[in-house]
């Protein structure tokens, strides 16, 4: 299930690349991190959409929350669920932290501000959770053991195959921040203010480490 989002209009920025160079980037890593399927309704997390959906729409008819929110949530689900996969690179586990995220947005529907993107906000709440998950467990969060390779999907048949295998090679070879901040901006389309705030970091830090780590792949794929 494909969902468009947008990549931040940076060509003036200071970042570095051209705009066509940067959007051919954003095209080719959204041909190799890819949306997971859709969500079976007998599983969980499809039982809790189902729940979800009524709520909401009970809630919007009794002027709870606004319309807008009520359908940007349960269109947000593929892209938390992308983010998820990314964050735990198990399928289940990433649902289950869908579900958390979710129930936990609905819990705190009434703190949420409206005029800024739903999409940030949930992202931040699905990370926290993550990371709040890993230091119960004393596990690591960094992707050391290149685990995020083996999630990343390509097309044998696809022409620029070997184009694809030197992209992903390059993202599997950055650093898990900065490969977390460049997917955060160029793949979930959130502007470099809101991947901040998720990532708990100034927009600066955003900004470089997207530039350095979009550097690194416009040189794999021969664009710089």
């Amino acid at each position: 299930m494909q969902t468009d989002v947008r990549v931040p209009k940076s060509s003036s920025d200071g970042q570095g690349l051209p705009r066509p160079i940067q959007d051919l980037i954003g095209r080719r890593l959204n041909e190799i991190v890819p949306f997971p399927g859709d969500v079976a309704a007998d599983s969980r997390l499809g039982q809790v959409l189902v729940r979800l959906r009524s709520a909401l729409c009970a809630a919007q008819a009794d002027g709870q929350v606004p319309d807008p929110f009520r359908t940007d949530l349960i269109a947000a689900v593929p892209r938390l669920r992308r983010y998820a996969f990314s964050q735990c690179q198990n399928a289940a586990e990433a649902d289950d932290l869908v579900q958390t995220t979710l129930l936990r947005a609905w819990e705190n529907r009434a703190r949420f501000e409206p005029g800024t993107r739903l999409i940030a906000w949930l992202f931040t709440i699905l990370r926290n959770t993550f990371l709040n998950q890993r230091k119960r467990l004393r596990r690591e969060v960094e992707d050391v053991d290149g685990a995020f390779a083996a999630t990343l999907r390509l097309e044998p048949e696809q022409e620029h195959r070997v184009g694809l295998i030197e992209l992903q090679a390059a993202l599997n070879g950055l650093t898990a921040e900065h490969r977390e901040t460049l997917l955060l901006v160029m793949v979930d389309g959130l502007l470099y203010d809101e991947a901040a705030v998720v990532l708990g970091c100034q927009t600066g830090t955003v900004k470089s480490r997207v530039s350095r780590a979009r550097e690194r792949l416009a040189k794999a794929m021969g664009a710089a």
